[in-house]
């Protein structure tokens, strides 16, 4: 099993949160601080902003290996789109090794949306 921290269209209610039928939530968490939101297209990017200093908002979630590759298939991972990485959240989560997908472009000309989705 693996940690994920999801920002987007995967958290409870939205659009993509059918990917994590039959996992685990484990609770809302925030990011530590220096990293951001960005607006895509109809979805978020999470990005590194060293100058951030309130982090972003978002879920932990238990996932399965199974589940793992269809998250990987669905954020583009092989295509470059986004990687998997660990991210430092705030406690309760400080001490745990956590993924998010931190999106692999650039932000130029995008939005900033800031904290949440």
């Amino acid at each position: 099993m693996k940690l994920i921290f999801v920002y987007g269209t995967l958290k409870r209610g939205s659009s993509n949160h059918s990917f994590l039928a039959g996992q685990t939530f484990l609770g809302e968490a925030q990011s530590a601080p220096g990293f951001r939101l960005f607006e895509l297209d109809g979805y978020p990017g999470l990005v590194p902003r060293p100058d951030d200093r309130e982090g972003v908002s978002g879920e932990v979630w238990s996932v399965d290996p199974a589940c793992l590759a269809r998250l990987d298939i669905l954020e583009g991972t092989a295509e470059g789109l986004y990687r998997r990485e660990p991210l430092p959240l705030l406690p309760p989560y400080a001490d745990q090794v956590v993924e998010a997908y931190v999106y692999s472009h650039g932000v130029e000309g995008r939005r900033e949306i800031g904290t949440r989705w």
